[in-house]
């Protein structure tokens, strides 16, 4: 079975830092040492997967194209630096249009990859850097980790790659 990786985007991936959308890859800066840290737990045999909300679809300030092309953008940054993602999943609906499945801290996003790619649950690991992020993590059987908002993985992958669930 497989291990991973989930992956929250704004805050975590990029620094969403005096915006709070992003989804131009004008805006889009990753996280210090992410490449690094990606390419680590990779290479430690983790899939590398995001799950992100994107309120901002359904609130009209984007739509899911624009959000399909920054994460093209990002693939293609990722693969410069050796790393592959596997998927991104993305939950396009606001919380107060009515209820979706899909969005955080529902853990539907990572029950889907969760059976699609085979995975054990008790190896694998979700950072994020809300407690909305926690209680997704909590809520589909995986580990959790915060990290701080646009300050980067390293901790966390340090965690990761020390643990005796890997």
């Amino acid at each position: 079975m497989q291990k991973v990786v989930f992956l929250d985007r704004d805050g975590v991936i990029n620094s969403d830092e005096g915006r709070y959308y992003v989804y131009r890859k004008e805006d889009f800066a990753l996280t210090p040492r992410l490449g690094e840290c990606l390419k680590r737990l990779q290479d430690a045999g983790f899939l590398l997967i995001v799950i992100s909300n994107q309120s901002g679809v359904a609130r009209g300030l984007y739509g899911v194209q624009e959000v399909e092309r920054l994460h093209s953008f990002l693939r293609e940054q990722m693969s410069a630096l050796g790393v592959q993602l596997t998927e991104l999943y993305i939950c396009p609906h606001h919380p107060e249009a009515g209820k979706c499945l899909c969005r955080k801290p529902l853990p539907l996003l990572v029950q889907k990859a969760l059976a699609r790619y085979h995975v054990d649950a008790s190896r694998s690991y979700l950072i994020g850097d809300r407690q909305t992020d926690m209680e997704t993590a909590r809520n589909a059987g995986i580990k959790g980790i915060l990290v701080e908002a646009n300050a980067g993985i390293a901790k966390a992958t340090e965690e990761i790659l020390n643990s005796k669930f890997t």
